[in-house]
């Protein structure tokens, strides 16, 4: 779990890790959803965190001029996401989603409000206490980035309480 003391490759390395375990929970509640508003939604955040490692890898390539995108597929593919970029882990997210089992997709998004507001905590946080200057940028833009998320799932849960 990041701490915001790490170096800015060390942090990056563990908001890749956390961004992967947020996509991996997206996409499983885009499957398991009902409604189709519902799968959309979680569809869409699952793609924007797919973008957030995108970016975490392109500055961590950039950082290290690595430009052998293949090494870094090896190190995602082997690497394990077990906790969420809120700091919540997989597991206790995956047994929730049993637990709603999506017979009510208003909560399944305050769900996913919850996990974006505690991932923009933690950036936030993160940036206010990173020792190394260019990781408290990073950690600025990925807490901008879940405020973002925010305002969209904010929309999504009224749309989805004023459909019939």
């Amino acid at each position: 779990m990041l701490t915001g003391k790490e170096d800015l490759l060390q942090a990056l390395i563990e908001a890749y890790l956390m961004e992967k375990g947020t996509k991996d929970f997206y996409s499983q509640a885009a499957q398991r959803a009902v409604a189709p508003e519902a799968k959309e939604i979680f569809a869409a955040l699952s793609g924007w965190e797919e973008k957030h490692m995108g970016f975490i890898r392109f500055l961590y390539q950039a950082i290290q001029d690595d430009r052998d995108f293949r090494g870094f597929g090896d190190f995602e593919r082997r690497s394990h996401s077990p906790v969420t970029e809120g700091g919540i882990p997989v597991e206790e997210l995956e047994a929730r989603l049993e637990n709603v089992g999506f017979s009510d997709d208003p909560g399944a998004i305050a769900m996913a409000l919850e996990l974006e507001g505690k991932a923009h905590a933690l950036y936030r946080k993160l940036s206010e206490s990173a020792a190394d200057g260019n990781a408290k940028v990073v950690f600025l833009e990925m807490a901008d980035q879940e405020a973002r998320h925010i305002g969209y799932l904010e929309k999504a849960k009224a749309a989805l309480s004023a459909t019939p």
